[in-house]
């Protein structure tokens, strides 16, 4: 049973045996944030996306919270991307820029 396809996955010793998930990282970005506005799978709702912010998703996540405090509306951390719900792409481009972040606007 030494077949190189082959794992222990139970013992009755310790139980079910987990694999160690490897920690993904997301990948680096070019240091420029970008906001676009999406709707397609969104039945029609509006969201804006938030992507390029270099931080760990803690920061993140209090970066998200803080927007969506100051935009008066719901949203979301989904992988490292901040989902605004709405069309708030410019007072979000100046809460952000005042954080001394670089931010573009993409997409049409």
């Amino acid at each position: 049973m030494s077949d190189s396809n082959s794992r222990l996955v139970y013992s009755t010793e310790t139980g079910r045996i987990d694999e160690p998930k490897a920690a993904t990282e997301r990948p680096k970005g070019d240091g420029i944030v970008r906001i676009q506005r999406q709707t397609s799978g969104r039945k029609g709702k509006g969201v804006c996306l938030i992507t390029g912010i270099d931080a760990d998703d803690v920061t993140i996540a209090k970066i998200a919270a803080e927007l969506k405090k100051k935009c008066g509306c719901g949203g979301a951390v989904k992988e490292g991307v901040i989902e605004i719900q709405g069309d708030k792409r410019d007072l979000i481009k100046t809460l952000l820029e005042a954080k001394g972040m670089k931010v573009k606007l993409a997409g049409g």
